[in-house]
């Protein structure tokens, strides 16, 4: 399984939860294999940081095969394409993410809950 993250820098999986999944400058992929050890980390920049029009974001995360898309909020069209597209939306209070993946590899952290706003 491949989880996406949106971080707000990279550290690993020290790395800051951001608040919003398209507007974070940073996203750290984490490969689970299925005895839940971690088996990679890949970070990289989020080429849709400054701008991005709806949908390019979902496209993104899933040409780098995630299953998984985690972030502290996202609206309900974001979840809605990445559904469509056989990701699974997850959005929870920021936090590091060790402690977001240990929760939702335990399944305390599903569904999502749509944001009203963009955060800055």
């Amino acid at each position: 399984m491949r989880i996406a993250f949106a971080a707000d820098n990279k550290k690993d999986l020290d790395s800051l939860l951001s608040l919003h999944f398209g507007r974070c400058p940073y996203y750290i992929f984490v490969d689970v294999d299925e005895n839940k050890n971690i088996t990679a980390v890949e970070e990289t920049d989020n080429p849709f940081y400054q701008a991005h029009q709806p949908g390019q974001v979902p496209q993104f995360i899933k040409a780098r095969g995630a299953d998984v898309i985690i972030a502290g909020g996202m609206g309900p069209r974001a979840a809605d394409f990445f559904s469509q597209m056989g990701i699974e939306p997850v959005t929870v209070s920021p936090r590091v993410l060790r402690e977001v993946l240990q929760g939702y590899l335990a399944g305390e952290l599903k569904g999502f809950s749509g944001c009203s706003g963009h955060h800055h």
